[in-house]
């Protein structure tokens, strides 16, 4: 997918030139799954699979979107834009739309195609590239004159109120904030960042996809995050400073864990756990010390599985294969669960036999084809095409 397959898209559906081509990224994340949501350290970083979307006013105040890889497409009146069953991918562009609306925000009619490159249901973010790209879109488009701190809070409250993903901020701020070569330190709190490069001759990133498809709005993402707040709330009757799980050190949730369950306890265990995980990752980053980069990849994978639970057996067979193969440094789980990606971290040179040897075993083992996506370190969403009228 690129700026002249979407526009092409867009000509033959709408039969007229589009006014914006915009390119936003699909994410990867080194550490801090699940931490976003509760105050913490996150390190994201935007990738070079991304949601292109081409889009123009209308001359009345509909909304018609194409999704190009379903071959779809979805028109809504202006008074109707409400949750759609039948096409669910539409929820992510009206979501950003309804909440802008309630900004005060003045968005007319709107034609928009859309498709990309980022593997749906596979961890990175595909929802969030798509909602950040359309608020940046319809920010040009209609100047706004929104920041994109604006824009990404925007995305968020839109998969949040109008999806009913309580998702935190991380996937849309890596989309948005990209920078090429580089991952991103999030403070999920204040929003303050900071950049660390990945620039390396003899490493990679590599996506395994199970084939797995996550579902997180029927899955039990949100329970998780209940859980946290529950504990939250119970160690706030000893310290009621305590606003966050980023809050909370880990001798004092040891010393007061008989106030919460067993299932809470080790989901605030897990938290606290990997927001420090974060932090030291951020200084291997800054010495290029890959070993104990992977070494963080490996816990935060075991408490993902054990204290979190959002891991399945599929995905633990291919850590387990990351584990035992000598070139790779690190793997774990990406995304927010329940299917998906392994996110591995491996020499150059064993690439090739790594992904060859994980193919056959896990064919062998499953009765599925493993996908493998290697990942560079994008720029965030941005304008690829624009058209002038004035030379027309």
């Amino acid at each position: 997918m690129n700026a002249d397959a979407i526009k092409t898209s867009f000509e033959a559906h709408f039969s007229v030139r589009p006014e914006l081509i915009v390119r936003s990224p699909g994410r990867i994340n080194l550490l801090g799954e699940h931490t976003d949501y509760n105050d913490g350290f996150v390190l994201p970083a935007a990738i070079d699979k991304a949601i292109w979307l081409a889009a123009g006013k209308r001359s009345d105040d509909r909304f018609a979107f194409f999704a190009r890889d379903l071959d779809e497409s979805c028109l809504v009146e202006p008074e109707q834009i409400v949750f759609q069953d039948r096409f669910p991918w539409a929820n992510y562009l009206l979501g950003v739309i309804s909440e802008a609306k309630k900004d005060g925000l003045t968005i007319g009619g709107l034609n928009l195609a859309f498709g990309g490159d980022v593997p749906l249901g596979a961890g990175l973010s595909s929802s969030a590239a798509i909602e950040s790209g359309a608020m940046f879109l319809l920010n040009e488009l209609y100047q706004l004159g929104l920041s994109r701190f604006d824009i990404i809070r925007l995305a968020q409250r839109g998969e949040n109120r109008f999806v009913g993903m309580q998702c935190g901020i991380m996937d849309m701020f890596a989309s948005v904030m990209g920078r090429e070569n580089h991952f991103i330190r999030l403070d999920c709190r204040s929003l303050e960042h900071a950049y660390f490069p990945f620039e390396t001759d003899n490493y990679s990133l590599v996506l395994l996809d199970s084939g797995v498809k996550h579902a997180l709005v029927d899955s039990a993402y949100n329970q998780r995050r209940t859980d946290c707040e529950t504990g939250v709330a119970l160690l706030q009757q000893v310290n009621p400073d305590i606003s966050s799980l980023r809050d909370v050190s880990l001798p004092f949730l040891l010393q007061h864990q008989n106030l919460l369950s067993t299932t809470v306890l080790k989901r605030c265990q897990y938290v606290v756990e990997e927001i420090a995980r974060v932090e030291q990752a951020c200084i291997a980053l800054e010495k290029s010390d890959f070993q104990t980069l992977g070494r963080l990849m490996f816990e935060t994978h075991h408490g993902l599985n054990l204290d979190y639970e959002v891991s399945i057996p599929e995905i633990n067979f291919l850590v387990a294969l990351a584990q035992q193969h000598p070139g790779v440094t690190g793997a774990r789980i990406m995304g927010g669960g329940f299917g998906g990606c392994t996110l591995n971290l491996l020499h150059n040179k064993e690439i090739e036999a790594f992904c060859a040897s994980a193919t056959l075993a896990y064919q062998a083992t499953f009765g599925l084809d493993l996908k493998i996506y290697p990942v560079r370190l994008s720029s965030g969403t941005g304008i690829v095409y624009q058209r002038l009228r004035a030379l027309e």
